[in-house]
């Protein structure tokens, strides 16, 4: 390159910077300076932003006292499109509050001037809020709707706002009596901890009511005149979300209780203090369906005033900013039956360990009761238990010798003891004699021939029997039951004695009684059973989640996984063989019991299945039956033989059940 193209190109070199240099008309500087105050505002402190016409420091003050009715709400700002004029410009602020489930947006418009090489915001409350006065600050104001009923079968309300009475101490009302001496007479009295709530009363405020405890208005035996003689006492009238008792289905419909502070910050600002939501079963995971969303208003007032002077006011002195409306929830439809729920439970009321019974219609897959005893101690033992089986399991062997060729007459061996890999395996206790040796599969099973199904595991491997689970709708997911549920695990491998233990429904096979119920009920319908709880799981108000209508939640983070696949369906002649056999259970085997149930005829399988490392072992007794179209499961867990602990129970349920 020669002297004179150099010499050229830098001076176009040179112009082009002088050129840009006089382009910079100090917009890069007033950018800049937009960007930090949107970003300060954001963060609700301008203390470092310089003003024009105001102290930072009193800016940050003005600023903080009009946003100190959102705490702990934060907007984010963004600035925009900068016009410059000369020394002074202009640049939008777009605000974004999440305000509850709603979104207030609104855009304000900074004006900046520039000072030496600096450029200042010219201060005004108008920066936060189109047309915020000087002596005006914000606040918000909420109003929740009622909580939606969950419903039953024929729209029955099983959850809905019943009658009660908060019954507590009204500090006012105490004149010059003692305060502890008075709390602790209204503990005594409603049974509840004297020194706690003493303790609650003398903590509180002067003009506070404290509540002691909260009775269902029906049936309360403490009256209003035993309340009244108690010095500050008083009972004060409300409705609240309730099952028709305290226990109705407890574990599997939850109940509806003040936020704590852990629901308030899990909710991303759904909930707030002093809210209400579901805690366990379907109040907490339907929670936004039912709970709906609450009005809301943000609104401008005159900083300062007394509570009588907002009242002399138009609209309490308030001008509303932003406000959306308050949005009913949606009533939860269930398949539950309310009397059938009932039944199981008050059959179950006098069973001391966990229990469950679950009753489910077989023709549409309608889950009618899921009651868990008292023993459960709260826990859904119904739709969660884990348990291994027994011999309720046979049913799943049954169906997968079928598939190997055999029938309800297939001769099978039936020795008194099989040792498989060293361990010793035997019928239980009281098996009769007449029905060792070579039997039929009707009669090993209808006798629950522990040893004749164990010698079938060189002809049945462990991933046919996982295929047969899931041929009958167990081992599976459930799309359509809307609630969380374990709906059993068969490993898909196993090997000699754990092979041998599977084929009598222990080793690492497990089942809820939903489950069972679920098994026995894909024998009624010829077809595997599809369990639905939740009708209307995806009726959510517009703008909150709703839970997926396939949640099938696991009751721990070791709760076995479902099959990978289901097998093929089991077939109308698969399912009456088997229909066959269980009601051999009842002509001729351990479920004699049954025959006299009135109506259709009854088919059952008992089970028993150890666990523990007692000697000898703690059994879970298990009974399933079929009954027209019902299928039913009873499960008792430290309960003996399935025969004898669970089987009155089931026979006291279908015979009341008609």
């Amino acid at each position: 390159m020669g002297k004179i193209q150099k010499l050229s190109l830098g001076l176009v070199g040179l112009l082009l910077g002088a050129s840009l240099v006089a382009c910079d008309d100090g917009r890069t500087g007033a950018q800049d300076a937009a960007r930090t105050l949107a970003s300060a505002v954001a963060a609700l402190d301008v203390g470092a932003v310089p003003f024009d016409g105001k102290d930072s420091g009193a800016a940050n003050e003005q600023l903080r006292a009009a946003f100190k009715g959102l705490d702990p709400l934060k907007p984010a700002v963004r600035s925009g499109e900068l016009k410059l004029d000369s020394g002074t410009a202009t640049v939008p602020l777009d605000y974004s509050w999440k305000v509850g489930a709603a979104e207030w947006k609104y855009t304000v418009t900074a004006q900046l001037k520039k000072s030496g090489d600096k450029w200042l915001t010219v201060w005004s409350p108008g920066l936060l809020v189109p047309g915020l006065a000087d002596t005006e600050v914000l606040g918000t104001a909420s109003e929740a709707p009622q909580r939606a009923d969950i419903l039953g079968a024929a729209d029955a309300k099983l959850v809905t706002y019943r009658p009660v009475v908060h019954v507590g101490i009204d500090k006012p009302r105490l004149g010059s009596a003692d305060p502890a001496a008075a709390a602790a007479e209204l503990a005594q009295l409603v049974g509840a901890d004297p020194a706690a709530y003493t303790q609650q009363v003398q903590a509180a405020g002067a003009e506070a009511f404290v509540t002691a405890i909260t009775l269902r208005q029906d049936g309360r035996t403490v009256t209003d005149e035993q309340i009244a003689a108690v010095p500050g006492a008083r009972a004060i009238a409300d409705s609240l979300p309730l099952a028709p008792s305290r226990t109705f289905a407890r574990a599997l419909l939850g109940s509806v209780a003040e936020a704590s502070a852990e629901q308030i910050e899990k909710s991303g600002g759904a909930l707030k203090a002093g809210d209400s939501t579901g805690t366990g079963g379907l109040q907490q995971q339907y929670d936004a369906q039912l709970r709906g969303t609450d009005g809301i208003q943000v609104f401008a007032q005159t900083a300062g005033l007394t509570a009588e002077q907002r009242q002399a006011q138009p609209n309490g002195g308030r001008r509303i900013l932003f406000q959306e409306p308050m949005k009913a929830g949606t009533p939860l439809k269930t398949t539950l039956d309310p009397k059938l729920q009932q039944l199981a439970e008050d059959i179950l009321a006098k069973v001391g360990p966990a229990s469950a019974i679950v009753a489910l219609r077989p023709s549409s897959g309608a889950v009618l009761a899921a009651a868990s005893g008292p023993g459960s101690n709260g826990y859904d033992t119904a739709m969660l238990g884990q348990y291994a089986p027994g011999s309720i399991f046979k049913i799943v062997d049954s169906l997968a010798m079928f598939r190997t060729g055999m029938t309800p007459d297939s001769k099978v061996d039936c020795p008194a003891t099989l040792t498989v890999d060293g361990r010793a395996f035997k019928n239980a206790e009281g098996y009769p004699a007449t029905s060792l040796g070579s039997v039929a599969l009707r009669d090993a099973f209808a006798h629950s021939c522990n040893t004749a199904f164990i010698n079938a595991r060189e002809q049945i491997s462990q991933a046919q029997l996982e295929s047969a689970a899931t041929s009958l709708g167990v081992a599976v997911e459930a799309p359509s039951l809307g609630a969380a549920a374990f709906l059993g695990s068969v490993p898909s491998e196993a090997a000699g004695t754990e092979h041998a233990a599977s084929m009598i429904g222990q080793g690492k096979v497990l089942m809820s009684p939903l489950a069972a119920a679920i098994m026995a009920g894909s024998v009624a319908k010829g077809g595997p059973v599809a369990p639905v709880l939740v009708m209307n799981p995806n009726a959510a108000p517009a703008g909150s989640p709703a839970p997926s209508a396939g949640a099938t939640a696991e009751p721990s983070t070791s709760a076995p996984a479902p099959a990978k696949s289901a097998g093929p369906p089991v077939t109308a002649a698969e399912a009456a063989s088997l229909a066959d056999m269980m009601r051999a259970v009842v002509t001729s085997g351990h479920a004699g019991f049954l025959a006299s149930v009135p109506g259709a005829p009854v088919g059952a399988k008992t089970g028993t299945a150890e666990f523990g490392k007692d000697n000898p072992p703690k059994t879970h007794a298990w009974i399933v039956a079929v009954h027209g179209d019902l299928a039913v499961a009873v499960f008792v867990e430290d309960g003996g033989l399935g025969a004898t602990t669970s089987g009155p129970l089931l026979k006291e349920f279908l015979t009341a059940a008609g």
